[in-house]
C-alpha cells in the first residue's frame, strides 16, 4: 500500500505539493499523471524519503520510507537515468546492488535475463542505450523481489518492443499481489496498462478514480441517426441521457450503446448508425490538467 496524506512542499512562498491525498492499492496499477512542474516528481521523492515533506505524510506500507526497516525489499523504484558508474558493466553494477538488497548472485543472473541484458552485462553501463540503462534501472528496483514498485517514466527510451515488454512485467506483478505506482508521458500506452489514475496541477490533486469511471459513461458520446430523430430524442431523454442534435444525428450522453439500442427498440425506430465515440486518456488528462 502506498499512502500520501496532505502531503505538501513550499520552496519560501511557491507551494510544488499543496495537500497531496492518493492512495495506491496492492494488486492494481496505479497512473500518476501530471504536466512537467505539476509537483509529480517532487511527490514521488518526497514519498522514497529523498526531499523532506514540509508537512503532511507519505507511507509505503503504513510507514515513512526512512522508518522501513529493508527497504530495498519493500519498495523499488526508478526514479532518474544514470543510476549505474558508467565505468561499471551491468552485471558489477547489479552484484554491488545485490549486496545491499540481501539477494544472491543467482537473482543477478536470472534479472539479467529477465530485462533483456544477458548477452550485454559485461559491457559498460557509459556505453548503453538509454533503452538499455532503462531496462538496468528496472532490473536494479526488481533485484530485492519487492512489493511495491514507484515508477518516473519507466517506458522512456524503450522501443516498441521494450514498452510490451514492460507493460507485460508490471502487469504480471500487479496480478501476483503488488502495488505500482507509475508516471508516464505515454499515455495511450498507459491507457493499456493502469487500474486506477490520480491527476495532479499545479501540486493539487485533480481526480483520483478508477480508469474505467474517468472514461465511464458520462464522458461517451453517442452518435446515433434513426428513421425518427424526434421520437428518439424524446425516448433518450426519458431515459435520462443528454442529447444535442447534428442535422439527423443525435449526440447522446449518459447512456451505453446497448441502453441505447434497446430504448430505440422499445421506442419502434429503426437505427440507421450507433457508434461510440470515447474520450482518450489524453483528452481526460488534459482537460483536467489545465485546470486552475
Amino acid at each position: 500500500m502506498i499512502e500520501t496524506i496532505d502531503l505538501t512542499k513550499a520552496y519560501r512562498r511557491v507551494r510544488a505539493v499543496d495537500g497531496v491525498t492518493f492512495t495506491a492499492r496492492p494488486g492494481r496499477v496505479t497512473g500518476f499523471l501530471g504536466l512537467n512542474g505539476s509537483g509529480k516528481t517532487t511527490t514521488l521523492r518526497m514519498l522514497l524519503g529523498l526531499t523532506r515533506p514540509t508537512s503532511g505524510t507519505a507511507l509505503i506500507n503504513g510507514r515513512p520510507f526512512g522508518e522501513l526497516k529493508n527497504p530495498l525489499r519493500e519498495v523499488g523504484a526508478v526514479l532518474e537515468q544514470g543510476i549505474a558508474h558508467p565505468g561499471q558493466s551491468g552485471r558489477a553494477h547489479l552484484i554491488g546492488q545485490a549486496m545491499l538488497a540481501g539477494a544472491s548472485r543467482a537473482r543477478v543472473n536470472m534479472l539479467l535475463e529477465a530485462v533483456g541484458l544477458a548477452g550485454a552485462d559485461r559491457q559498460r553501463t557509459g556505453d548503453y542505450s538509454l533503452g538499455m540503462r532503462q531496462r538496468l534501472a528496472m532490473a536494479t528496483a526488481l533485484l530485492g523481489e519487492p512489493q511495491v514498485l514507484v515508477l518516473d517514466e519507466p517506458a522512456n527510451g524503450l522501443d516498441p518492443e521494450g514498452i510490451v515488454w514492460l507493460r507485460e512485467l508490471l502487469r504480471a506483478h500487479a496480478d501476483a499481489g503488488g502495488t505500482v505506482l507509475i508516471s508516464s508521458h505515454l499515455l495511450a500506452e498507459l491507457a493499456q496498462l493502469i487500474d486506477d489514475v490520480v491527476i495532479i496541477a499545479n501540486g493539487r490533486v485533480r481526480r483520483e478514480t478508477t480508469l474505467a469511471e474517468l472514461a465511464g459513461a458520462e464522458s461517451v458520446r453517442l452518435r446515433i441517426r434513426g428513421r425518427d430523430p424526434v421520437r428518439l430524442w424524446r425516448a433518450f431523454e426519458e431515459a435520462g441521457g443528454k442529447v444535442n442534435a447534428d442535422d439527423q444525428t443525435l449526440e447522446v450522453y449518459g447512456l451505453s450503446a446497448e441502453d441505447a439500442g434497446e430504448i430505440a427498440f422499445a421506442a419502434g425506430v429503426p437505427l440507421y448508425e450507433l457508434s461510440t465515440d470515447a474520450p482518450s486518456l489524453e483528452q481526460i488528462f488534459l482537460e483536467l490538467a489545465a485546470t486552475r
